[in-house]
């Protein structure tokens, strides 16, 4: 059984699949053009010391995210 989690909790290396994307100020038309959607596989590339930002990988690209961004994005970890 995988486990689910927020990805803001994910530590480097880890790899988790998008579940869903939760409501935020405008995040969820954002990081659907960025690639993050249900379903999507990502990968924990680098954390800041504070935790913000994340650095993760989608679908080959490098994107990074604000730690508010990755509250509300529930993954399922691999």
């Amino acid at each position: 059984m995988n486990v689910v989690s927020k990805l803001g909790v994910l530590a480097p290396g880890q790899k988790a699949k998008i579940l869903k994307i939760g409501p935020g100020a405008g995040l969820n038309r954002r990081v659907v053009e960025m690639g993050l959607t249900p379903g999507a596989v990502i990968e924990v590339e680098r954390v800041a010391p504070l935790g913000d930002p994340m650095d993760i990988k989608v679908k080959g690209y490098h994107l990074s995210l604000r730690r508010r961004e990755t509250q509300h994005i529930e993954v399922e970890l691999l």
